[in-house]
């Protein structure tokens, strides 16, 4: 999501713009203030969460965190349709894939961290794992509206590629990164961070 937020959203909406940083500046810090301004609007529990809630249960915890991911994910779909948007503007198709791609793979830990704490609260598999799935019904419903507008984008583009760079890097700062460096084998998180964001680099840079 790193790589994908630089190449494919920022660098091209400095770009767009002639080499002008002020939209990409704006938008991104437009993206961040938005997530953050949702995390305190409301009730929910970060990824990284401990255990420790007072008289909460561990289901309503679980549905809380449901919620934080849910609505992170609305953003996450609306950066994969302002991609495509960008498709009338210059933007190549591999730059929506290397998006559309990261963010797939990192929403497949987030429906686990709801699916596996919701079975081990006795739900069936089957309904765990739906719900863990719902959570990333916003997505396409994110991307389908930012399509939908596409017409009347215009010179809001680059900002909105921006916005969605934001929105996706405080997703990554704020919930991805905290939750890969419990544990003893934080260097794992570390190399599989780097080759990561290699991957995707060299995807995007390749096929664009």
């Amino acid at each position: 999501m790193v790589a994908a937020s630089v190449w494919s959203l920022l660098i091209p909406s400095i770009e767009m713009t002639g080499k002008s940083v002020v939209p990409a500046a704006v938008g991104f810090l437009a993206g961040i203030a938005f997530l953050l301004l949702i995390d305190e609007l409301t009730p929910h529990l970060h990824v990284g969460a401990e255990k420790a809630e007072g008289p909460r249960s561990r289901l309503s915890r679980t549905m809380m965190l449901a919620l934080a991911v849910t609505i992170h994910n609305l953003p996450e779909g609306m950066a994969v349709g302002v991609v495509f948007a960008g498709e009338s503007q210059g933007l190549t198709l591999s730059a929506a894939l290397a998006v559309s791609i990261g963010i797939a793979i990192q929403n497949i830990p987030e429906g686990a961290i709801i699916s596996m704490p919701m079975h081990a609260e006795g739900n069936s598999r089957m309904k765990s794992f739906l719900i863990g799935s719902l959570s990333g019904v916003v997505e396409p419903l994110g991307s389908v509206a930012i399509l939908l507008l596409a017409g009347v984008l215009g010179v809001a583009l680059p900002y909105l590629l921006a916005f969605a760079a934001g929105a996706m890097m405080y997703v990554v700062v704020e919930e991805l990164i905290p939750e890969t460096a419990q544990g003893r084998h934080t260097n794992l998180s570390t190399i599989g961070f780097a080759l990561g964001f290699v991957l995707m680099m060299v995807m995007d840079v390749l096929l664009g």
